[in-house]
C-alpha cells in the first residue's frame, strides 16, 4: 500500500518492508519470499526472538551499506550480529533516538502484561529491553509496535500516522486489546501484524478492523 508517497509491505508475521525516500527499510524480517528480498538501507529488529532476529533473513538483505538498528536484548542474546560487515551496527534501549539523512527512529517499550509462559513469568519482560520502533520520515510517523500487549506507555505516543500492531493474542495483544490500544495511541491508520503464520488468523485481523475506531487496511 501507499501512504503518503511512502510504500509499505506488510510480509510473513511482524516482517514489514518500507520504501521511502529512495531507501529500503525492513522491520523483523522474517521468513522472506524471493520476490519481498532487496538489499536494505536499514533494518530494524524489536527483539531477539528467531521470528524477529532472523540470521537468515537477515543474510539475505544486507549489505555493506546497511544500517542495522535492534533492541539491546538483540545485543545480548544474538550475537552473529556483530559478525555482519555492514556499515552500523546500532543498538536502542527504551526511550532512545537516532536521526539518519531524512529519517529519525526512536525505540520505545514493548513488553507483556498478561501472557504468561508459566506462573508469574510472561513472556516478553520489560525489564528485557524488547522495542518497538517510531520512524520518522520527513514528518510521517510509523510506529512498529513489536511484540507487546496494550501497555501504558502507549497512551503518550503522539502524532502517530501508521501504527503497526500484533492482534494474535497468546504472546502479544488480543485483537479485541489492538482495538483499545488504536484508542490509545490515535493513529491516522492502523496496520494488523502478528497473525497467520506462528499464532493467530486473518479473522483476528478482519475482527480488529471491524471493531477498531481508526481507519484499518489489512495488507
Amino acid at each position: 500500500m501507499d501512504y503518503q508517497g511512502i510504500k509499505i509491505d506488510h510480509f510473513e508475521h511482524d516482517a514489514f518492508r518500507i520504501k521511502a525516500g529512495g531507501k529500503v527499510i525492513y522491520i523483523d524480517p522474517y521468513n522472506l519470499k524471493e520476490n519481498q528480498i532487496e538489499p536494505a538501507d536499514y533494518i530494524f529488529i524489536t527483539h531477539e526472538h528467531f521470528d524477529h532476529c532472523s540470521e537468515n533473513d537477515l543474510k539475505k538483505i544486507i549489505s555493506s551499506k546497511t544500517i542495522i538498528i535492534a533492541s539491546e536484548s538483540c545485543g545480548l542474546e544474538q550475537k552473529f550480529l556483530s559478525k555482519f560487515k555492514v556499515e552500523s551496527l546500532i543498538f536502542m534501549g527504551h526511550g532512545e533516538a537516532a536521526e539518519f539523512d531524512d529519517l529519525k527512529v526512536k525505540a520505545v517499550p514493548a513488553y507483556n502484561l498478561n501472557k504468561f509462559r508459566s506462573a508469574g513469568a510472561v513472556y516478553h519482560p520489560q525489564k528485557d529491553g524488547k522495542v518497538g520502533y517510531i520512524i520518522d520520515f520527513k514528518g510521517v510517523k510509523i510506529y512498529h509496535a513489536g511484540d507487546t500487549d496494550n501497555i501504558p506507555e502507549m497512551a503518550e505516543l503522539k502524532d502517530i500516522d501508521v501504527a503497526m500492531l500484533p492482534v494474535s493474542g497468546t504472546y502479544v495483544m488480543t485483537w479485541q486489546e489492538a482495538v483499545e490500544a488504536a484508542k490509545a495511541i490515535k493513529p491516522k491508520l492502523a496496520i494488523p501484524m502478528h497473525y497467520g503464520s506462528i499464532v493467530g488468523s486473518e479473522e483476528d485481523a478482519k475482527k480488529f478492523k471491524e471493531s477498531a475506531e481508526c481507519e484499518v487496511e489489512i495488507i
